[in-house]
């Protein structure tokens, strides 16, 4: 996908229009991450054109399941190379996002873009999410794009939302994981509200935006240590 061929994608399909600092700023992403990329591997996509498509467009079509307009804060848990976090905070600039990583090249990487960019509706915290979990800290939305399996993500995810709030995970085909997920999604103060399925463009790869919406606070306790997650995840 050309640039041209993304913003015009953006205005027909997603209703968003960007100023030209806004683009700017992520054509300077994507010129930074190639770049940065020749010597951290940051991403598998390798061409400019692939990250207008797979990076910043999918990354974009989370204003399908929710309005992005408001003045909310926002948690992208798993960031890795600032997608979805760093995209939307561009292009949205009344969100107040921050980046959870627990890698620290790719924490290094978004500090690196922040700073480029300068980006003061963002922080970038290094650390595990059931860690940076005891800070206390709440968020209207909860982000994670290819990160766990939902069952694993609702845990590391659903304990952060404000009531009212909504965690979204951006998978690709995830029938089978909402399934299996439904007793965690509940059990942690949650209740699926939507899934928004479509094909991304130009390469027809499937995409779910699985909505769910924090009803009541999670238990206590919650999330568990990762390895504990993963070895017994709540069913």
């Amino acid at each position: 996908m050309s640039k041209e061929e993304f913003f015009n994608l953006l205005k027909s399909e997603l209703n968003l229009e960007l100023d030209d600092n806004q683009k700017d700023n992520l054509n300077r992403f994507a010129e930074l991450l190639l770049e940065y990329n020749k010597h951290t591997n940051i991403t598998a996509i390798k061409d400019i054109n692939g990250v207008y498509l797979k990076h910043f467009y999918d990354s974009l079509t989370l204003i399908k399941a929710i309005n992005l307009f408001d003045n909310i804060s926002v948690l992208d848990v798993g960031s890795g190379g600032g997608f979805p976090g760093i995209v939307l905070a561009i292009c949205f600039p009344n969100l107040k996002v921050t980046l959870l990583d627990s890698n620290h090249k790719k924490s290094d990487f978004q500090e690196y873009i922040v700073q480029n960019l300068n980006l003061n509706n963002v922080i970038v915290i290094n650390d595990r999410a059931e860690n940076y979990f005891k800070l206390g800290n709440k968020y209207d939305l909860v982000v994670a794009r290819a990160v766990a399996n939902l069952s694993v993500l609702c845990e590391l995810c659903i304990p952060f939302v404000n009531i009212n709030g909504y965690f979204i995970a951006m998978k690709g085909d995830a029938s089978i994981e909402i399934k299996d997920a439904s007793y965690a999604i509940e059990f942690l103060g949650g209740k699926l509200y939507n899934v928004c399925k479509f094909y991304l463009k130009d390469n027809n790869d499937l995409r779910n935006l699985v909505v769910i919406r924090k009803d009541i606070d999670s238990p206590s306790g919650y999330p568990r240590n990762y390895d504990k997650i993963v070895k017994k995840p709540i069913k």
